[in-house]
């Protein structure tokens, strides 16, 4: 089959779909007369993203595949496009995030030993709500609290293809602050082509639980260490 034509088709699968698509998916857009394989399109995705080296738009690939998205550095003024705000969260719901990431399965418990302070239920319904975390299971002792962990959607938001691209703990000492380590949108938005990347429900959520209470160096160590050795890919 042509290269350029398995090329325009899958730029124009990725640009039409709005959300990442796996290479079988993409396989699947062509029809049996003109059947593309899996190697075809493994060629034709390395060409386009070596394509758009130069330009504001790049080709990644996420838990769920690959879309094509703005570049992070050209973001900020496209941004301008879209008149609603970037969600802007709370410490404390960065926090519970960042330790459902690192330390999953996790159960609600466990986090509130580790930060210290109670969570505001509002940020357990928030996560939830963005599909960033899931219940996984149940914890075997009395009560069988919910087991909480990340999902594909997580991974997707903050383009990750798997746990293991998470920073380490070393590289998380070294950041002011859980905005900057987890690179969320609010700071620097990297904005699917076509649409924003839209913050949904939850803005500010939990904003009134105590801020004071940081990961700290026990907690953070608790939080993050082996983030290379966390659990598998969520489903």
């Amino acid at each position: 089959m042509n290269e350029h034509y398995v090329r325009n088709v899958i730029e124009a699968a990725l640009l039409a779909a709005g959300r990442p698509l796996a290479v079988d998916e993409l396989v699947a857009v062509f029809d049996e007369r003109d059947e593309a394989k899996a190697d075809e399109v493994r060629a034709a995705l390395a060409a386009l993203a070596a394509e758009y080296e130069p330009r504001g738009i790049e080709l990644v690939e996420v838990a769920s595949g690959f879309r094509i998205q703005i570049r992070p550095a050209i973001a900020p003024p496209v941004s301008r496009l879209w008149q609603e705000r970037p969600a802007k969260y709370s410490r404390a719901l960065l926090e519970t995030l960042a330790l459902v990431a690192y330390r999953q399965p996790i159960t609600r418990g466990e986090i509130e030993q580790i930060r210290g302070v109670s969570v505001n239920p509002n940020i357990v319904k928030t996560l939830l709500e963005r599909n960033w975390i899931r219940v996984v299971g149940q914890r075997d002792v009395p009560g069988r609290p919910e087991l909480l962990g990340t999902t594909r959607e997580f991974l997707d938001y903050f383009g990750l293809r798997r746990l293991d691209d998470l920073p380490t703990l070393a590289q998380l000492k070294e950041l002011e602050n859980l905005r900057v380590q987890l690179t969320l949108p609010g700071a620097e938005p990297i904005l699917p082509a076509g649409e924003s990347e839209r913050a949904g429900a939850g803005e500010g959520e939990g904003a009134g639980e105590a801020e004071g209470a940081d990961v700290g160096a026990d907690a953070g160590a608790d939080a993050g260490e082996g983030a290379a050795e966390t659990v598998g890919d969520p489903a």
